[in-house]
């Protein structure tokens, strides 16, 4: 079997160096002007009023409205009234009548007005007073008892029921404000009412009042003045509203 001998002197041949063709160098050339026309338009882009700019933008909005013109009013010339060369006749007045003087009476007393007096309204209703002793209503209580009492009628005496009655003012040296209807005390009558003011009777002169009035608060009498006594035989006060015919 031959063994094959390497022979030093044997070198292998260098490579031929890489060349750059037309081809190449006309690429490098396209992409150089690509930048430079891409570097171009940027710069138009962002400043378009730039002298590189061979077609400049104009300023003018073309859809803008008009701008308006202010015309300045000239007033016309001031003019002079010329007054007329007529002259105005005067007219001449009528002649005047003058009344010949008359009497005119007159009286050195000043007259008088006499007044007409205006009737003072009555009231719906009359009050009579009566004092009595009490034990006539009230027995059992003896002269321990002192009250107002009474009946509400009509003109023609028939019985008034649920008819209100006021008293106020002040009693024993306090103010006294109370409301009662008639017919609650059958003791007095089928109208009968009552208010009681204390146990003990006591002297009282024009400090209690006592009224009729209908259902909306209204008076039906004039304020009665109630006066009171310390007597046993006057310790109750009768009252008796009757009707006006």
């Amino acid at each position: 079997m031959s063994k094959s001998t390497y022979s030093y002197d044997q070198t292998s041949a260098p490579k031929p160096g890489a060349k750059l063709e037309i081809w190449d160098m006309l690429s490098i050339v396209t992409f150089i002007l690509t930048l430079c026309i891409g570097a171009y338009f940027v710069a138009i882009f962002i400043f378009p009023q730039s002298v590189l700019n061979p077609f400049k933008p104009s300023l003018v909005d073309p859809f803008a409205p008009p701008t308006p013109t202010i015309t300045p009013i000239i007033l016309d010339a001031t003019w002079t009234v010329t007054p007329s060369s007529i002259a105005t006749e005067t007219p001449t007045l009528l002649p005047t009548y003058t009344l010949a003087p008359s009497t005119t009476p007159f009286s050195m007393i000043t007259p008088t007005i006499t007044h007409t007096p205006t009737a003072t309204p009555k009231a719906p209703f009359s009050a009579t007073i009566t004092y009595i002793a009490s034990t006539i209503i009230h027995p059992e209580a003896a002269c321990n008892w002192q009250g107002i009492g009474g009946t509400v009628v009509d003109a023609s005496s028939a019985d008034m029921l649920r008819m209100t009655v006021s008293l106020t003012g002040r009693y024993n040296g306090k103010s006294k404000t109370e409301l009662t209807v008639s017919s609650i005390a059958p003791a007095y009558g089928k109208s009968g009412f009552e208010f009681f003011l204390g146990t003990v009777p006591i002297s009282s002169k024009g400090e209690l009042y006592l009224q009729l009035l209908d259902q909306a608060g209204l008076p039906l009498s004039d304020n009665i003045k109630i006066d009171s006594f310390n007597d046993c035989s006057k310790n109750l006060v009768l009252v008796r509203f009757k009707k006006n015919p």
